[in-house]
């Protein structure tokens, strides 16, 4: 009598991934997955700025999705569940930013003139270079909130006429970009205040500048913090205003 064979066919690998794929639970766990061997990657380099743990977890997320031919709908379907995360996470920046309140309190016009400058600055930069070099005029409107968090920034950019997916693409990129240049840009400037470089790198790219803030300093984070928060507000405010008047 023969042996039953235990190796698996191809049929049956292939109709085991079909299972998978459609379960939540599967990309939820690779999601996660990525994103600890990113952080793992950048604990090694000794968190350097170029290795950028959410770049290499969208580099990577991206092309498994790829080569599975995975929709993002199903993706998604499991990676909701960090989603909704980013609700409390955000609200939980209040921690470190009470305990450097009397900081905070001491720093106030400081604080409140770099956030009017860096809001009109960031919109009016973008819109003028992407006027200049003779983009469309949708994509001109879709970067004028890219310096602000994504969920805020696709609220403005239905506000203003703007297409919101376009709108988070260009969100991400000015994160990331930001996230890896703060650091090497803050030293060559000379720039040694932590509360100072902090609220930079949260007001120029929003969320992930202050993930990489925290990082580098607790104040630095809080101060990020602060300015992702106070720049939403301020965005939207000031955008439909700054665009009115420039074009």
């Amino acid at each position: 009598m023969n042996a039953v064979s235990t190796v698996p066919d191809e049929a049956s690998i292939f109709a085991l991934w079909v299972y998978l794929a459609q379960s939540p639970l599967l990309w939820l766990t690779i999601t996660v997955g990525v994103f600890l061997i990113a952080q793992q990657l950048a604990r090694l380099s000794g968190y350097r700025p170029i290795v950028n743990p959410v770049l290499i977890s969208i580099v990577a997320t991206a092309s498994i999705l790829a080569l599975t031919h995975t929709d993002y709908r199903i993706y998604f379907a499991g990676a909701q569940f960090v989603h909704f995360l980013l609700g409390p996470a955000t609200v939980a920046l209040g921690v470190p930013l009470y305990r450097n309140r009397r900081l905070v309190i001491s720093a106030l016009l400081p604080i409140v003139t770099s956030l009017i400058t860096g809001a009109v600055v960031a919109i009016l930069s973008a819109v003028w270079l992407s006027t200049l070099l003779g983009a469309p005029h949708a994509l001109t409107l879709a970067l004028a909130p890219k310096s602000v968090t994504a969920g805020i920034a696709m609220g403005i950019a239905q506000q203003i006429g703007a297409d919101p997916t376009l709108t988070a693409v260009f969100v991400i990129s000015t994160g990331i970009f930001g996230a890896i240049i703060v650091t090497p840009l803050m030293n060559a400037l000379g720039i040694k205040d932590f509360a100072a470089r902090g609220f930079a790198a949260g007001l120029a790219s929003h969320g992930i500048g202050t993930a990489r803030a925290f990082q580098v300093d607790d104040v630095a984070g809080a101060f990020a913090g602060l300015a992702m928060a106070l720049n939403g507000l301020a965005t939207a405010l000031l955008a439909p205003v700054v665009l009115r008047w420039f074009m």
